[in-house]
């Protein structure tokens, strides 16, 4: 058995900042009101994240990259018979996968469409003055309907299946807190030293300009 650094630092930030953000998002929204202004900067850090994952799956650590997890039919028949290798189950299970890409999607929909979204009482999306009426109001539908009850029961199916992976004896809190996995096989290590972690500001700042350009785009069509 030993220790294998698995979650660079990086990833682990994101996935604490992503849930706190995502809760925040949920409670805001379901006070409204003044909570408003609140629950649009939750949506744009969210929006700074999303852009910052998507990134990372391509310039981060081994496991936090799309192609370590990537869940193809070939890995999920492995999984399901349990013939899975130690290299497919290190990181994102092929079913952890799915849930992966499944909560990234349903979040990018829900952050597109609030960008977009306008209830006419105490919030409009900055992008809401670049597209049709119509547009609004379908995205204002999805939004505050579909997009929402799709991200709680996600939230609902990833707690679930966390509590499940404890019971069974596969701990998933606690590498995503220390980064390490213990492990029988060896497999290779995430990169998570200073180069990584320099790697990662450079590629949130970036990540926060595009957020405040697309912003600053869509409130230049406001009228003054």
């Amino acid at each position: 058995m030993q220790h294998i650094r698995i979650w660079d630092l990086p990833t682990r930030l994101f996935h604490w900042l992503l849930a706190a953000a995502v809760v925040g998002l949920l409670v805001s929204a379901n006070i409204g009101g003044d909570a408003m202004l609140v629950h649009m900067r939750l949506g744009y850090a969210v929006f700074t994240l999303l852009l910052f994952r998507l990134a990372w799956g391509v310039v981060g650590g081994h496991w936090s990259r799309f192609a370590s997890f990537m869940p193809t039919p070939g890995r999920l028949r492995r999984y399901l018979r349990g013939q899975a290798s130690a290299a497919e189950q290190a990181g994102h299970s092929p079913l952890g996968a799915l849930s992966v890409l499944a909560m990234l999607l349903v979040l990018c929909l829900q952050v597109g469409t609030g960008l977009c979204a306008d209830d006419e009482i105490a919030y409009s999306g900055p992008l809401a003055a670049r597209i049709s009426g119509a547009a609004v109001a379908l995205a204002s539908r999805y939004h505050t309907t579909v997009g929402k009850l799709l991200v709680i029961a996600l939230v609902l199916l990833h707690l679930l299946a966390i509590a499940r992976y404890q019971m069974r004896g596969r701990k998933l809190i606690g590498p995503m807190l220390t980064g390490d996995k213990v492990l029988a096989e060896h497999v290779p290590a995430a990169r998570d030293g200073a180069a990584a972690r320099l790697l990662a500001l450079l590629v949130l700042a970036l990540a926060a300009g595009v957020v405040y350009a697309v912003v600053q785009w869509g409130q230049a069509a406001v009228p003054a």
